[in-house]
């Protein structure tokens, strides 16, 4: 059974940093590009960041280009993001999820391309 579960989500001040991890089980992720997503409340999911199978090739939303930094160990199937310089704005629910239609980056994040969406982790950015 494939599941993915993110962890590292909490509450930070604005300007402060958190680590968020997508631990994948039942599924390799030498294969398929990973993304980060997020749902703000009543907003529309937001294609954050995503990583290539193959190390090296990444993709950034401008809104948090320059902020955020996308990663991943294969020998513990885990994908990270590292969020730095948080703002207010970035409050939302966190999602990872993997692109069962391609093993590269594209140039924007489509939510219909991926699967195995875990069940989220709270990001809260007080001011």
């Amino acid at each position: 059974q494939v599941q993915f579960v993110e962890s590292g989500g909490g509450l930070v001040q604005s300007g402060g940093s958190l680590r968020l991890s997508c631990a994948a089980s039942g599924f390799s992720l030498d294969y398929y590009a990973i993304g980060w997503f997020r749902q703000a409340p009543g907003k529309e999911l937001d294609g954050l960041s995503c990583i290539s199978a193959s190390v090296g090739d990444t993709y950034y939303a401008d809104s948090v280009k320059g902020r955020f930094s996308i990663s991943k160990d294969n020998s513990k199937n885990t994908v990270y993001l590292q969020m730095n310089s948080l703002k207010p704005e970035d409050t939302a629910i966190y999602y990872c999820a993997a692109n069962l239609m391609r093993a590269g980056v594209a140039s924007q994040m489509l939510a219909y391309e991926y699967s195995y969406w875990g069940q989220g982790t709270q990001v809260t950015v007080s001011s």
